[in-house]
């Protein structure tokens, strides 16, 4: 059976390539999902790609998709530092979940070293630019090939 990932960007990532492309780059999204679904059709992996402003919109997505896939990757931007409700939408569904971010969320604003998302992630990956996300993939890709526990 293919592997089903689920990749959820959060508020602003739609901006990518006109938000301070100092900070993260100078990608467009759609650049972004492409070199996703490339890298994941490379990896033979089935994914969805959803993206919102909307903190209620992504906990519907997860509550509702989270259980039909095998992982979840998220960059939820801001709303990694205080939604709790992502959080716990996350942890109830129970899908492996791994937090990605294009900055190194540490070597920014204080407000921004909390993430409420991680102590429930299997994993963290951050600053690797755009390619934080295929990282991610890779990470997937290497546990279902090693044939080893999520660690």
């Amino acid at each position: 059976m293919r592997c089903r990932v689920l990749v959820i960007h959060g508020p602003n990532l739609n901006m990518l390539g006109i938000r301070e492309p100092h900070i993260y780059g100078d990608f467009s999204f759609e650049l972004i999902n492409k070199l996703i679904e490339d890298k994941a059709k490379e990896k033979d992996f089935e994914i969805e790609i959803y993206q919102s402003n909307w903190e209620g919109q992504i906990v519907d997505w997860i509550q509702q998709k989270g259980p039909k896939v095998d992982y979840i990757i998220i960059n939820a931007g801001a709303l990694t530092h205080y939604s709790y409700a992502i959080r716990d939408a996350l942890s109830a569904v129970k899908t492996p979940t791994i937090e990605v971010h294009i900055s190194n969320i540490y070597a920014r604003e204080e407000f921004r070293h909390k993430s409420v998302i991680a102590p429930i992630a299997i994993g963290q990956i951050s600053g690797f630019g755009i390619y934080s996300y295929l990282l991610a993939l890779d990470y997937i890709d290497y546990v279902l090939t090693q044939k080893t526990p999520n660690l």
